[in-house]
């Protein structure tokens, strides 16, 4: 694999794919959350430093049939050049004649945005064909789109092998491999996992392999409550994944047998139904009365997570502590994010895996006092089930 921080790009066309699935505004498609865009600056300015000028590749949302005007990449062209400080011409195809040409016409510090590849069922289809055209365009490869990381598409794992000695991962990929491996591979102990969102079949996999890594997991959100009920407890109509209850009694008795301590919530807050003008109280997680659902953590578990994680040297939050989009069922979420922040702030080194975890980290105010939040959600929880991601397989071959 090529080194990017050593590679020059003096008179280099570099094909760059980065991740720009950014949130648009219906109304105006005025950008709403650029982070993705910002977290490519550096690569993008490496690049452009080194007297090299960049081809642009991308997807944004999932279009079914084709072109769409609400998924194309030309809403993102003006802000591009706004935060780049530099030329951005817009191509309104990613391959073909016009696309040819605009990437052979290209000047050395200039930067050439493609349509969303998406547009073309072949991006996803992993087809090679499609992924030559690509490559086509330039004269090496950058892989800087980690939250695509696990996704075997054409713009990101195909392209690499028509760049056989010109294939690199940029600065943003490289430190999310870097931080991810700190925390699995050369963690510091204790090491605290804090797993939360909906179901336990979304995390039941980073569960499982953290068991081997993870001093502490906490376990929170509505993937708690199959838990506590898995241990016999009442949890009303909280969320609940029957068939996963002995995937839970499992992992319950592997962490005990393993030395590993899973904290679970002792108390909730619980409403009459799912909804922020719902009537709210707090109730024991495995006494939650009928009608009822637990919908954040409680006072006593916000207290005990925050302890956990105050003693911890190395931490993972992936997936939130209630639905901290209401604000009644937010308090639970935000004292995790404090907790982890004050935390690092002590010298651990914290990891927020993307998505809704990331959300509430910048939501609470959190997110630039975190050693690294990540901007694959899907990506990073692939990584930490022990999978080998695609993209990055691509590179390092």
């Amino acid at each position: 694999m090529t080194s990017f921080k050593t590679y020059n790009f003096k008179g280099k066309k570099a094909i760059v794919r980065v991740d720009f699935n950014v949130p648009l505004a219906k109304e105006n498609f005025e950008i709403t959350d650029d982070k993705r865009m910002q977290a490519a600056l550096p690569t993008i300015n490496k690049i452009l430093s080194d007297g090299g000028s960049i081809i642009l590749l991308s997807h944004l949302g999932r279009p079914k049939n084709g072109p769409d005007d609400s998924y194309s990449l030309s809403h993102l062209t003006e802000h591009l050049q706004k935060i780049t400080n530099t030329k951005v011409l817009f191509a309104d195809d990613c391959i073909g004649a016009k696309a040819e040409k605009m990437a052979s016409n290209l000047s050395a510090g200039e930067i050439l945005l493609l349509e969303n590849v998406r547009f073309y069922a072949e991006e996803t289809k992993g087809d090679d064909s499609f992924a030559e055209k690509l490559a086509n365009l330039g004269d090496c490869f950058v892989n800087d789109a980690f939250g695509t990381a696990h996704r075997a598409h054409a713009s990101t794992t195909q392209i690499a092998k028509f760049f056989p000695n010109n294939k690199m991962c940029g600065l943003l990929m490289e430190a999310e491999i870097n931080s991810a491996k700190k925390v699995m591979e050369e963690s510091i102990r204790p090491f605290t996992a804090i797993v939360g969102g909906a179901k336990v079949s979304d995390k039941v996999l980073i569960v499982e392999n953290l068991m081997s890594k993870a001093d502490h997991i906490i376990i929170g959100g509505g993937m708690a409550y199959t838990f506590k009920k898995a241990l016999g407890g009442d949890i009303g109509k909280s969320l609940c994944e029957n068939d996963r209850i002995s995937t839970c009694r499992k992992i319950l008795s592997n962490a005990e047998k393993m030395g590993v301590k899973i904290h679970l919530p002792q108390d909730s807050i619980v409403a009459d139904s799912f909804s922020a003008t719902a009537a709210t109280r707090v109730s024991e997680s495995d006494q939650i009365d009928s009608g009822w659902m637990g919908l954040d953590i409680g006072p006593k578990a916000s207290e005990k997570f925050s302890r956990v994680i105050a003693d911890s040297k190395t931490i993972l939050w992936n997936g939130p502590m209630g639905v901290f989009e209401m604000p009644p069922f937010e308090e639970g979420t935000k004292t995790v994010a404090n907790a982890v922040a004050e935390a690092t702030k002590n010298g651990a080194y914290s990891l927020i895996g993307g998505g809704d975890s990331a959300a509430a980290a910048k939501k609470f105010n959190v997110d630039l006092q975190i050693s690294h939040v990540s901007t694959g959600g899907g990506a990073l929880l692939e990584f930490f089930e022990g999978k080998i991601l695609p993209g990055i397989a691509a590179i390092e071959r």
